[in-house]
């Protein structure tokens, strides 16, 4: 751990959330004194007192170790680069539409990587009025199960989350150019063909 680099992302951190020092220590029940010295590179927080800081500064403790944020490239928002997360331990489902490091159950979390439909994992698409109607075939016991269904357009992810035993139909309304993706707690995530 670089001390110098850590305490001169503590000071930012400080300044963007405008904690004074005093603040700051008194928020982790520490002295000023403390903070001043992290600040200044002439130490670097002790291992127990990282997750307060981590809470009352909003940052990722990896993050605060590492001295450097390291932000990502501004990608105007792009759902053609959505990515889709989902925790293996209790199964939230999370996207971004840039890179992202994300953690759930203590668990970092991967992207997962789409793989085209197959006769197993696909979807069946009709035109009903002004939506899609959608139905599938897949097993959906506690064991195995479709655990979403999304449909990405330019500007926009529509999503249902679907949970064991329930029925294999979804409607969506109709949007153009959209792709549908979705995800299978056993076998990952899915792209509907054309």
């Amino acid at each position: 751990m670089d001390c110098k680099k850590v305490g001169i992302l503590i000071h930012g951190l400080r300044k963007e959330k405008k904690l004074t020092q005093k603040q700051l220590a008194d928020a982790m029940n520490i002295s000023d004194k403390t903070i001043s010295k992290w600040e200044r590179g002439l130490g670097c927080p002790d291992v127990s007192l990282l997750h307060e800081l981590s809470d009352v500064l909003n940052v990722n403790i990896e993050k605060i170790l590492l001295g450097d944020l390291d932000p990502n490239n501004a990608d105007g928002g792009n759902m053609k680069k959505i990515k889709f997360y989902v925790c293996p331990t209790c199964g939230n489902v999370i996207t971004s539409t840039g890179e992202a490091d994300l953690s759930c159950c203590g668990r970092k979390l991967i992207a997962l990587i789409a793989k085209p439909s197959d006769k197993n994992h696909n979807l069946k698409v009709e035109t009903i009025e002004d939506d899609y109607y959608i139905t599938f075939l897949h097993e959906m016991s506690k064991e195995h199960y479709i655990n979403f269904i999304a449909y990405i357009a330019c500007d926009r992810i529509l999503m249902v989350r679907l949970y064991p035993e329930q029925s294999g139909e979804v409607r969506f309304p109709k949007l153009y150019g959209g792709k549908l993706y979705f995800g299978c707690n056993q076998h990952g995530l899915w792209v509907n063909g054309e």
